[in-house]
């Protein structure tokens, strides 16, 4: 809750934050603060995890280069006296286990007298359960402006917004709607995997990210890697993506990736990015295409 009062927040982690002011400065790590941005609050400086390097990784910058938003690096070799002199009042994370960030050690706020944010991402919430926190710390950071945020008919980690919003943002609700009619039309076999160099490839579980389990509702027909190790990615070499005759393949896009390698003949490709920033912009951007992709 933010008012005249002060502010105040609880994340994904029951963590109970608050200020004497609405926080007007935004540290954030990039997928996070590439959210943050599309629901209206620009963020000061973003920081990168242990997958990125010294530049910006555009497949979760979202439109935070354009905004001129500055990159500090990876989040566990940051700086600190340059986040320091950079005054952000909040720094905002995400979490996967729903205990620690994910991109900065929490000592880091401690030391420079921050509260942290972290939000969820783990494939134990739905995506619009998703959304809607992002949408419910965008609308406490900017108390003025309401910003829409996704229906959610699933419980969310953490607190909700008492009112979570009228329904999907109008441009995601119609990418969703143009999805589901594109996917209704045939039957195309969808996989999606991260490239590991030319003997390794990481095989996605869809029902493991909130992403692709949201494209299996609106009737995608992701295959699954079948049994094996692993939570999130079934691990192998190129010849299992084959022995699942996919039709298309969602390949991982983030700069850390490798391209697909060895891929059956006719078998079309889409980028993915299972660091989408967690904004119904975003994720209308991305179920357009893949619409636009299942169709060709």
């Amino acid at each position: 809750m933010s008012g005249p009062e002060g502010w105040g927040f609880t994340d994904d982690r029951g963590t109970e934050l608050g200020a004497a002011r609405v926080p007007l400065r935004v540290a954030a790590y990039v997928r996070a603060g590439a959210a943050l941005l599309d629901l209206g609050v620009a963020p000061v400086a973003v920081y990168g995890s242990g997958h990125d390097g010294e530049a910006l990784d555009p497949a979760k910058a979202g439109g935070l280069r354009a905004a001129g938003v500055p990159y500090l690096g990876p989040g566990r070799a940051l700086d600190e006296e340059v986040l320091r002199e950079l005054r952000p009042d909040v720094i905002v994370d995400v979490t996967y286990d729903g205990k620690s960030p994910y991109a900065l050690d929490e000592a880091v706020a401690e030391r420079l007298g921050i509260p942290l944010v972290a939000l969820s991402v783990s494939g134990e919430l739905a995506l619009p359960a998703i959304l809607a926190r992002f949408a419910a710390l965008a609308a406490s950071l900017t108390p003025a402006v309401r910003e829409p945020s996704a229906s959610v008919s699933e419980a969310a980690a953490g607190p909700l917004p008492a009112d979570p919003g009228p329904g999907p943002a109008p441009d995601l609700a119609a990418a969703e709607a143009l999805l589901r009619s594109v996917a209704a039309r045939g039957g195309v076999a969808v996989l999606a995997l991260s490239g590991a160099g030319a003997e390794q490839v990481h095989l996605a579980r869809p029902r493991a990210w909130p992403e692709l389990a949201h494209l299996a509702g609106l009737g995608v027909r992701m295959l699954d890697p079948g049994p094996g190790p692993g939570s999130n990615w079934l691990t192998g070499d190129w010849t299992r993506v084959a022995e699942l005759r996919p039709d298309l393949v969602l390949f991982d896009d983030r700069e850390h990736a490798t391209p697909p390698y060895e891929l059956p003949a006719g078998v079309r490709l889409a980028p993915w990015s299972p660091e989408t920033p967690p904004s119904p912009a975003a994720y209308a951007r991305f179920f357009r295409d893949l619409a636009e992709a299942l169709a060709a």
